[in-house]
């Protein structure tokens, strides 16, 4: 008999009817305010003490029977600003607003968590700490708001989870070491001068300018990164001019940078600024050059990561293991990882016979919910061994 186990599907439906109740009712960044009650009623029904925290957060803390460490676990809660499509009967009833990234799972989860292991209590060493985060979509996320409000006081390490559609139901994606990588932005804006489109000479061409910065750009990484290393720059965004036959005196590039080392990070951004301004300056154009350092890379501890395989094998068995490469995506996590030992993993959530390939951040995303079931036992058991680690 494994009780962690069976308590784990005594609570399945429930789990996944609170991952239903916040689908339905998504709310965004700073807004959190029904989902924060939702939660904090759920953990005082538990007898548990639940506490506002970072604005629209949530921390609680449940206290193990015997002696032992301090291990956090950590949900995101905000939804995006996205029309859901889903086509579910718990899609999103609110206007524009939708759980296109799983964080009603990871809130469902670790309700699931609090519940299975406040059941679990006699055989709990130690303490888990419950932390429910708001503002993970909203840069810079809401991971310094909850450190600050002391959501990481006394803790010894730390896991968290996301949903991921790419890796397949029933297998849990984990590393060691590199796990998601630093989130960078820039903008740069192009200053010309415009004119008829029937007189180029009597202009300098932000279009042309910008196009040909566009291009460069894209050899930062081919030309003066090492190919063993990791990282990406892409440009989404490059408009100039308003109608065919002017030539627009500005354009605007907008892109981003990913990366796990500062040292690469910032040769990338010193390229972008010599490749801009030997462009411009052969073109007669000036510029304004704007970077945003996002988070810092999601960085796998490696006794953390572990206890993480270890609740796999136990939970799934050792095949369901889903050895991920590095994710160029980024997560605020990783500022928890800068003060505590910890492990971040995915969850898989893909099952193409149940047509659940969309990807996140798309207006029909879903999940397999059986997915929240494995999910749950894995977090549960994996804070258990750390708890009791010596």
């Amino acid at each position: 008999m494994d009780l962690l186990h069976d308590l784990v599907i005594k609570h399945q439906q429930e789990v996944i009817d609170l991952r239903r109740y916040f689908h339905t009712y998504p709310e965004v960044s700073k807004k959190e305010f029904n989902t924060q009650r939702k939660i904090m009623e759920f953990l005082t029904a538990l007898s548990l003490s639940p506490k506002a925290i970072a604005n629209t957060g949530v921390m609680a803390e449940l206290e193990g029977a015997q002696p032992g460490k301090r291990i956090a676990i950590r949900a995101d809660i905000d939804a995006l600003e996205l029309q859901d499509e889903c086509g579910k009967p718990y899609q999103s009833v609110n206007q524009g607003v939708c759980h296109a990234c799983g964080h009603d799972g990871h809130i469902s989860m670790l309700l699931g968590v609090a519940k299975v292991l406040t059941d679990y209590r006699e055989h709990l060493a130690g303490s888990i700490r419950f932390l429910f985060q708001p503002t993970e979509e909203r840069f810079p996320g809401g991971a310094l708001s909850m450190i600050e409000d002391g959501a990481l006081d006394g803790v010894d390490s730390i896991l968290g989870a996301h949903l991921w559609q790419p890796v397949p139901v029933g297998t849990i994606g984990i590393k060691s070491g590199r796990f998601m990588a630093s989130p960078d932005e820039f903008s740069i804006v192009i200053q010309g001068r415009g004119g008829h489109g029937s007189m180029p000479h009597q202009t300098v061409d932000a279009l042309l300018t910008a196009s040909q910065i566009a291009v460069a750009l894209n050899t930062v990484i081919s030309r003066n990164i090492d190919p063993l290393e990791q990282a990406v720059l892409s440009i989404g965004y490059l408009h100039s001019g308003d109608t065919f036959n002017i030539i627009p005196d500005s354009a605007i590039l907008k892109g981003t940078v990913r990366s796990f080392e500062e040292s690469v990070r910032q040769l990338i951004f010193e390229r972008i600024e010599t490749i801009t301004k030997g462009i411009c300056e052969a073109a007669g154009a000036t510029y304004k050059f704007d970077k945003i350092f996002g988070f810092p890379p999601v960085i796998n501890e490696p006794n953390c990561t572990d206890a993480v395989m270890r609740a796999v094998k136990e939970s799934l068995g050792e095949d369901k293991i889903f050895v991920v490469n590095p994710s160029m995506g980024g997560e605020d996590f990783s500022y928890y990882l800068e003060k505590v030992p910890g492990a971040f993993m995915f969850v898989g959530v893909g099952n193409d016979t149940k047509g659940i390939i969309y990807p996140q951040h798309h207006p029909k995303y879903d999940i397999d919910e059986d997915a929240l079931a494995y999910g749950t036992e894995v977090m549960a058991r994996a804070a258990v061994h750390l708890a009791a680690t010596k």
